[in-house]
């Protein structure tokens, strides 16, 4: 009798898989870009335990994620084979990991980083899993109440920093909300009958000439700009950031103008997609490194 159990090295390729790994590290990074910015006394400790919570609570969300919407995955092209629909991983398994993982970052972040920055972790899970992943088989606003959950990362990093959030902080959840939209109106529309199979609601099915998309994405892109110059006029960040950040959010600006045009929108929002991927790291990069290099109040 042969011994049908995958390999080792394949079980764990499809947990790791269950985490969304990549979406997972960047609301890590995000959450220790929110805690440099704060400019916090050294404590490497502190910064261990905050990147470990971060990851078990992002890994653990996007786990309960997944067993939530194994259904409407198994219906479409692009999500087909992730680990619970494509057989590989339980659901059960998926559903205990999951809780698993957000009850350990919880403590872990609770204990040993903030009651406020678990209170924020807390906030991200009740959203993302309580709203947002139900919202999209319901409301034409699910982007938006998704970009919310997206945004508190930031803050879970800055109260871990100082004990609380003032100006600076609510600029990164401002930053993080507004980017998210045109980032996720793109994907949504470049995978809009996919998601019109499974009859989620979102603006990129309802919106067939893609008009409303682009405008709706452009708009959240001037809001994004607006928000990102702000630590400049505030005093909280240099004319070095400021040129940064408005170079290349004018970059951005230029390819949510180009999704404007019907004609090639499909090409368009695959360059608003790509385009959004190396913003955020730029301007989050800038004005960390500004606020620790330059001597600001």
């Amino acid at each position: 009798m042969t011994d049908e159990s995958p390999p080792p090295d394949a079980r764990f390729a499809d947990y790791l898989e269950l985490t969304k790994p990549r979406l997972s590290l960047l609301s890590v990074l995000t959450a220790l870009v929110g805690y440099f910015a704060a400019r916090p006394a050294h404590d490497p400790a502190r910064v261990g335990f905050l990147a470990l919570g971060a990851s078990l609570a992002a890994g653990g969300v996007a786990a309960l994620n997944q067993w939530m919407e194994s259904d409407t995955d198994a219906r479409m092209h692009r999500t087909e084979q992730r680990p619970i629909p494509s057989g590989k991983i339980p659901g059960g398994s998926a559903y205990v990991l999951g809780w698993g993982m957000c009850f350990a970052a919880l403590i872990i972040i609770f204990t040993q980083v903030g009651r406020l920055s678990a209170l924020f972790t807390l906030l991200t899970i009740a959203s993302y899993l309580g709203w947002y992943t139900p919202a999209k088989r319901s409301s034409r606003w699910s982007t938006e109440i998704g970009a919310v959950a997206g945004a508190f990362p930031p803050l879970i990093g800055w109260s871990a920093a100082e004990g609380g959030v003032s100006a600076l902080g609510w600029i990164l959840f401002g930053v993080l909300f507004f980017w998210q939209i045109p980032h996720f109106m793109a994907i949504a529309w470049t995978y809009r009958r996919d998601y019109s199979i499974v009859n989620f609601p979102m603006l990129p099915v309802r919106d067939e000439s893609g008009g409303k998309v682009a405008g709706w994405s452009l708009a959240a892109t001037i809001s994004l700009v607006a928000v990102s110059l702000l630590p400049v006029f505030l005093g909280l960040d240099s004319a070095w950031y400021g040129a940064a950040a408005a170079l290349v959010g004018a970059l951005f600006l230029s390819r949510a103008v180009a999704f404007l045009r019907a004609g090639s929108r499909d090409a368009c929002a695959r360059r608003l997609f790509f385009f959004s991927l190396a913003y955020l790291p730029i301007v989050l990069g800038s004005l960390v490194a500004d606020r620790l290099l330059l001597h600001h109040p």
